[in-house]
């Protein structure tokens, strides 16, 4: 790689969850929906997308505005575009479906090229013309594969509150087969793996199906990767056949890492709301692109992605989160990173973030915040911990932060969360931007970098640079 590329991938910017990643004719695209920094609800902006070389993940390109709200002819509104999917058809084109904040379809949109202007194609129907609508349709993915066209979806929340789901029988994730023209229902859809009111008795039980289903075939397997009603997990079931017999096999990643090495949901290590996301295989490497939380609530979400490795037998054991993400090496220790770049942000007691966010008064925890285009951490208090990894720490010999605080007190450097004190930096109050240094020096195995604050106040944190 060119430079070092860390999580988020993409520039602080540029919020795009519910990632689907593809290769198309050497480029990684990503494909999500497009929240809006510091927005009031989700996906509030139009699709873009942004491609990387596969042989450069670093380099990443801003793609441009691929569809507009207004290009839906049955979006009158302009409510949100949803979770949605690119897949190349058997003519050649691509094809983007995706959904409408409350409406009952799947639309879709085509393109001649990946990632360009996409026109408005049509709604996803049964022979006599009726627009397919069982099932709660949200989050279409897509594969065309050697057994036909298939399109999964399902949107069953039956962990939260949302009156308008409150009476409807949804019984999870689903799947039908789509004609040649991209849009005719030729076979289904077929209920594959229940949501938390049918998973008695199966294998699915305990990680029951909630939203955001991603498809890939793998080894002549079908994976199917779904956001479970922990909505925090991705998890995975596999089939050897793309409309039945899919059974439960784990999970992948969560992004509060809760799962991780036996991290219980009390422990989470971010704040969590849903995550949505995909597989894909890059010059023989895998990685599992999801996203992350910010802010108070759950509309300034971000994507990341981390390598993944299967197993002998085709399992993908549960990968933690990091900043270094899908770069090779551990990141350099003598470098400047932006402090939100953090892979762990908690307190040790964080509820889930609400939908009512920045009017919500019972949240008081950490977070990422934006104010003038400046992107810091802010709310940091007595116990909070914020922790880095994976960095070649054998490299620096002084570690400065950027910070304000309102109070003295005490941040603690540890290479262990539990571990005991490396060493420590005296904060003083200031109300401006200011520097705090220490010497330090590190083994060759120490690549994880926490902090922890002790005192009174509440403190932002801009900037860590780690000094040669």
């Amino acid at each position: 790689m060119k430079t070092q590329c860390q999580n988020p991938y993409l520039p602080l910017y540029e919020h795009i969850p519910d990632g689907e990643p593809h290769v198309y004719n050497d480029r990684l695209y990503i494909f999500g929906s497009h929240d809006l920094e510091n927005g009031n609800e989700f996906c509030e902006l139009d699709y873009v997308s942004w491609s990387a070389p596969v042989e450069d993940l670093s380099d990443w390109r801003y793609e441009g505005v691929i569809y507009r709200k207004e290009q839906d002819p049955y979006n009158t509104e302009t409510l949100p575009l949803y979770a949605p999917d690119v897949v190349q058809g058997i003519d050649g084109r691509f094809y983007l479906y995706y959904c409408i904040k409350f409406q009952d379809s799947i639309n879709v949109a085509v393109c001649d090229t990946p990632a360009g202007e996409y026109e408005f194609y049509g709604r996803v129907h049964y022979e006599d013309g009726t627009v397919m609508a069982e099932n709660q349709p949200y989050d279409p993915s897509l594969i065309c594969c050697d057994e036909g066209n298939f399109l999964y979806f399902g949107f069953a929340p039956c962990m939260i509150n949302i009156p308008r789901y409150k009476n409807q029988d949804l019984r999870g994730g689903s799947v039908l087969q789509l004609d040649d023209d991209m849009l005719t229902v030729k076979r289904g859809p077929e209920v594959i793996i229940p949501s938390l009111n049918y998973a008695k008795g199966t294998s699915f039980e305990g990680n029951e199906y909630f939203e955001g289903p991603s498809i890939r075939k793998i080894n002549s397997r079908f994976y199917l990767v779904y956001s479970s009603v922990h909505t925090h997990q991705l998890c995975y079931a596999v089939s050897d056949k793309p409309m039945e017999g899919f059974t439960f096999v784990g999970v992948i990643i969560s992004n509060g890492d809760v799962g991780y090495e036996g991290r219980c949901e009390e422990d989470k290590l971010m704040s969590v709301g849903n995550n949505h996301g995909g597989l894909v295989e890059v010059n023989g490497q895998w990685y599992i692109f999801y996203h992350r939380h910010t802010s108070l609530n759950q509309y300034t979400r971000q994507g990341c992605a981390e390598r993944i490795f299967f197993n002998q037998d085709g399992k993908i054991p549960q990968v933690t989160i990091t900043t270094s993400g899908i770069n090779p090496e551990p990141l350099s220790g003598k470098a400047s990173y932006p402090a939100v770049l953090c892979c762990n942000l908690t307190n040790g007691h964080m509820g889930a973030l609400s939908s009512l966010g920045r009017t919500n008064t019972a949240v008081d925890f950490p977070y990422i915040d934006c104010e003038k285009g400046e992107r810091f951490i802010r709310n940091i208090k007595d116990g909070d911990l914020i922790g880095y990894k994976y960095i070649n720490l054998a490299e620096t010999k002084t570690i400065e932060i950027i910070y304000k605080a309102d109070a003295d007190g005490i941040l603690n450097i540890h290479t262990n969360p539990k571990g005991n004190v490396k060493y420590s930096m005296e904060l003083k109050k200031n109300e401006i931007w200011v520097p705090a240094e220490v010497k330090v020096s590190f083994g060759e195995d120490e690549k994880e970098l926490y902090f922890i604050y002790n005192g009174s106040g509440n403190n932002s944190m801009l900037t860590l640079n780690l000094k040669k």
